[in-house]
């Protein structure tokens, strides 16, 4: 496993598709982010078919799975908690990143409730053409990571 990049996480809370699980699995092995997986899931996890996506990048990626909202912020490290979400009003490449910030993804089918909207430090909005709902939550991921990685000059 390859050390993770001590300036960003990342987060997703409850994600619904083992696909976008293993996408951005791969996602934080290749630039060396850490993962933080929140429960419950909405699918049973199945090492073999996270793998599918993730490939052998699953076993260069260091990721957490926690039980719970509340055992993740136990555990979170000290640093802002940054949501991507629909209802920002902050545009993602506004904002400025700062190291240890965890960039927080909520679940494709439903973002993240209002309590957990409510705890974030911070909410970020990738603008989208009028009448577009949203991006996949593997696209949303990349794309914020690369600003903030740029504002932060990591490799």
């Amino acid at each position: 496993m390859t050390s993770p990049n001590p300036t960003l996480s990342i987060a997703l809370y409850q994600p619904d598709m083992p696909q976008n699980c293993g996408a951005i699995m791969r996602l934080c092995a290749c630039f060396g982010v850490p993962l933080d997986l929140i429960e419950p899931f909405g699918f049973i996890w199945d090492e073999a078919r996270v793998r599918r996506v993730a490939m052998d990048y699953i076993n260069h990626v260091a990721f957490t799975r926690h039980t719970s909202w509340d055992q993740f912020k136990a555990t979170k490290n000290k640093g802002r908690l940054i949501l991507l979400s629909t209802k920002a009003a902050t545009p993602y490449d506004q904002f400025r990143f700062a190291p240890g910030d965890c960039l927080l993804l909520g679940r494709e089918s439903a973002g993240v409730p209002e309590e957990i909207h409510a705890q974030a430090d911070a909410r970020v909005v990738i603008p989208l053409q009028n009448g577009m709902r949203s991006l996949n939550v593997g696209m949303s991921a990349a794309i914020v990571l690369s600003e903030a990685l740029r504002q932060l000059k990591a490799p």
